[in-house]
């Protein structure tokens, strides 16, 4: 079966492979969803490690007294930094209007390139004319150098300290990450850091940690000119590309996303089952006519059909039912009446003669009553569900002979004519149900044909069939269909005349119906008189059938031989 066969006609293979792509539609929007919000995060993160720096450079510059001096500082900052500072007319760079926002905030605004890979730095110096900015390849060590000798720098305007804390104070709104003088001995540093720091060098180091709410950072500890004082800047925080409370909310978001997909998939479901559950409550109700309508060809679409046809078949058992009570006590009341006649006539003769005629009579009605009961016991039992077939391949042409045998031992005056088919011809049936089908229409034809009967069988394009024709005056068209009902009768009188009960065609159409066949009454083209045709599948497939509407369809077109 294919894969758009499938997805047709099961419902939980199209929720399986739905729930597949919604998995991956989601997984798809979590990652583009990651990279879009890291992006941002990074760009803040970059403009706002920029932000500490550049203010310092441009606090370096505005303590220069004249252009000279200000070209020889930018010169020995760039030196020091390790890219070239610039300081350029604001007008010259093209900025856009989030860029020029950040201006206004005293924030610097990057420029980020990956290929090649490197970053454009700008911040607005205070006249609001020009910008400072310089060009990064890569973050080193030695840019944290060079910010610890501007801090350092910066702060030695400043002479008490006092003046230095109350200085680094206000340059701490300029940083996102702290600064502060802290005694050297409560550095928490070992004896080579310690050694190098008192040589009045730069130390970093890395604050590793395996908390998974905090993350890694660097120390950056500067000598000061106070004794036993050092400048901590930091913990300064490397970014982390999958902090926790990122990870957790994406996971919250594709478990929404997911379950509004997994919604939308059953959904549909939901409502079909709905749909089933009002019909099934309504049967309760007694409302057999109900009928749910469900569109598609999946598992649900089918128990919608088996629904509709068990309701259909439940409604037409309850009728049957009926119907059969009603006239199997119709049936009875004949042969009892007649029965009790001759017990009356046994009891009030004593002629040895009468009372032995009426003792035959009674063996009669008791004969009729039971072919009447395993009639109606046969009908019973087609009726009440699927019979079990004992399906295997029947010779058809041994089949009418036999039948033939049988016919003529009956000894009525009426010729018996077949068709004999190939010897090799054969049929997909349960013998003995389908002896009974051509031994009840023989038997029909024999109480209605003037002198002749024409039995036939074969097989014709994949369908086998069985018919029997008769030269009776035939059934009219209109009351055709009813001689499959039980216990109809188109001409009483007659009937009874001829010991019929009305059950045998229906017995016959019940079997058509089990055999996934049809059955069917037309004019015989030869003899004249009604012609019976059962068809059904030469290969029938074994299946479950789940309600019976062939007796009250309209007859299917006859069968041609």
């Amino acid at each position: 079966m294919s894969l758009i066969s499938s997805l047709k006609h099961s419902i939980f293979v199209r929720i399986y492979a739905g729930l597949l792509i919604v998995c991956l539609c989601v997984a798809l929007f979590a990652q583009l969803l990651m990279d879009t919000i890291n992006k941002e995060r990074v760009q803040s993160y970059r403009e706002d490690m920029a932000a500490g720096a550049f203010h310092l450079v441009s606090e370096g510059i505005a303590h220069q007294e004249n252009d000279q001096q200000r070209a020889y500082w930018l010169s020995d900052a760039s030196s020091l930094f390790g890219s070239t500072f610039n300081v350029i007319p604001i007008d010259d760079v093209d900025f856009t209007a989030s860029e020029l926002r950040r201006f206004e905030q005293d924030k610097t605004v990057v420029r980020y390139v990956s290929q090649p890979v490197y970053a454009d730095i700008y911040y607005r110096l205070p006249d609001g004319e020009s910008v400072l900015t310089t060009r990064l390849s890569q973050v080193t060590e030695q840019q944290v150098r060079a910010i610890a000798v501007f801090l350092l720098d910066d702060l030695s305007y400043h002479m008490t300290l006092s003046d230095k804390r109350e200085r680094l104070a206000e340059l701490e709104e300029e940083f996102s990450f702290p600064l502060a003088f802290q005694a050297v001995n409560t550095l928490d540093l070992d004896s080579d850091q310690l050694a190098r720091l008192r040589r009045d060098e730069v130390v970093i180091s890395l604050q590793d940690t395996n908390s998974s709410k905090r993350n890694s950072a660097i120390r950056v500890m500067v000598p000061s000119e106070i004794n036993d004082m050092a400048i901590l800047i930091g913990p300064v925080p490397l970014f982390n590309w999958f902090p926790l409370n990122l990870i957790i909310s994406m996971i919250l978001i594709s478990m929404f996303l997911i379950s509004l997909g997994v919604y939308a998939l059953i959904f549909p479901l939901e409502r079909k089952l709905q749909i089933i559950q009002v019909g099934v409550n309504e049967v309760s109700k007694g409302n057999l006519d109900t009928q749910v309508q469900v569109i598609g060809q999946d598992e649900i679409a089918r128990l919608s059909a088996t629904f509709n046809a068990m309701t259909s078949h439940i409604k037409r058992l309850i009728e049957s039912q009926r119907e059969l009570t009603r006239a199997v006590s119709h049936e009875l009341r004949t042969p009892v009446a007649r029965i009790r006649f001759a017990v009356d006539m046994l009891a009030d003769t004593d002629d040895e003669d009468s009372r032995v005629m009426q003792r035959d009579y009674i063996d009669e009605d008791i004969e009729s009553l039971n072919g009447l009961i395993d009639e109606i016991l046969t009908y019973a039992k087609l009726e009440e569900g699927s019979p079990k077939l004992d399906l295997e391949p029947v010779n058809l042409r041994d089949l009418l002979e036999q039948i033939e045998r049988e016919t003529n031992a009956l000894g009525k005056p009426i010729t018996i004519r077949t068709n004999l088919p190939h010897t090799k011809v054969t049929a997909v049936a349960d013998r003995r149900y389908l002896h009974r089908v051509i031994q009840n229409l023989a038997g029909n034809a024999l109480r209605y044909a003037d002198s002749t009967i024409l039995i036939s069988a074969g097989v014709k394009r994949g369908n086998a069939f069985v018919s029997v024709e008769d030269d009776g005056r035939g059934i009219p068209e209109e009351d055709r269909e009813k001689v499959f009902i039980p216990f109809s009768r188109l001409d009483d009188s007659r009937t009874r005349a001829s010991g019929g009960y009305g059950l045998g065609l229906s017995i016959v159409s019940r079997i058509a119906f089990w055999f996934n066949g049809n059955m069917s009454v037309g004019e015989s083209n030869e003899l004249g008189g009604a012609r019976f045709v059962m068809t059904w599948p030469i290969k029938p497939l074994t299946q479950i059938l789940a309600a019976d509407e062939l007796t009250q369809e309209k007859s299917e077109r006859d069968f041609e031989e």
